[in-house]
């Protein structure tokens, strides 16, 4: 079975003291890529520098919305220089978060639609986090949409870890966006998720992880690891009717169309 993870954070010091054996235990596991997301410049550039020691993992460059406060031009400028980097496949994670309310809307708002603009010229795919957020994100990107080059319109990016509405969901579709889905589509109680999961046509699904949060039964409540990738798979497999394998295949397809991975 072959995955791609496509969303951990393994910069993060949740894997500082075992980080090589969670590379080898997705590896392992099937996953042949991860896709480890920078959530401000530091970040990215710790994302750079580990995808640079393992031929599994990809980096994405960005300032996540709750690390826009310090947002100026410098910022911007220095997650260009990082995106020249030939490991990073996206700008991200980027967006809109009205749910921790550490950063000023309005600065939420020009963080995301400067580096939006950063990844049309760039021509690379993004990578987007909404929380509580829904409607601004996509008016803005409807916006950003017209904008794009050739190379990126039937692949604009992924709304990561979808957790909005069939509604939201369809309108990011129409605009030729994937879905990522994470642990929370294995919870007991997340009936609404997978009725949208369910409606997704499967060649515009993602499988992540988010590690090391949101981790999917049977190890919720546990640290996320990119291995666990293949339960999220399970899962969205079951809802529809495919067996894991023949799922798996086709979101990898998925990863590596939108990220432009190596196959």
């Amino acid at each position: 079975m072959k995955l791609v993870d496509t969303h951990c954070h393994l910069d993060f010091g949740a894997y500082d003291e075992d980080r090589e054996r969670v590379i080898q235990n997705a590896i392992d596991a099937g996953v042949t890529r991860i896709i480890n997301p920078g959530t401000d410049f530091a970040s990215s550039q710790r994302a750079i520098n580990l995808a640079h020691q393992h031929d599994e993992i990809f980096a994405a460059v960005g300032v996540h919305p709750n690390s826009t406060v310090g947002w100026s031009p410098e910022v911007l400028s220095g997650i260009e220089t990082l995106a020249a980097n030939e490991k990073v496949v996206s700008i991200g994670e980027i967006g809109l978060d009205y749910y921790r309310d550490k950063s000023p809307k309005v600065t939420q708002h020009h963080a995301f639609e400067t580096q939006l603009e950063l990844a049309a010229k760039l021509e690379l795919p993004i990578i987007i986090h909404n929380r509580d957020a829904s409607e601004d994100v996509i008016a803005i990107l409807r916006e950003w949409i017209p904008t794009l080059p050739d190379s990126l319109t039937d692949r604009p990016g992924v709304l990561h870890s979808f957790s909005a509405s069939w509604t939201i969901a369809e309108k990011a579709l129409e605009m030729g966006f994937y879905l990522g889905f994470t642990g929370p589509v294995t919870f007991k109680k997340a009936d609404d998720l997978r009725v949208i999961a369910t409606r997704v046509p499967i060649d515009r699904i993602l499988v992540e992880t988010d590690g090391p949060f949101l981790t999917p039964h049977p190890y919720r409540g546990k640290r996320n690891q990119p291995a666990y990738v293949a339960y999220v798979a399970d899962r969205i497999a079951a809802l529809h009717l495919m067996d894991t394998e023949t799922f798996a295949a086709q979101t990898t397809d998925n990863a590596e169309r939108l990220f432009g991975l190596s196959v």
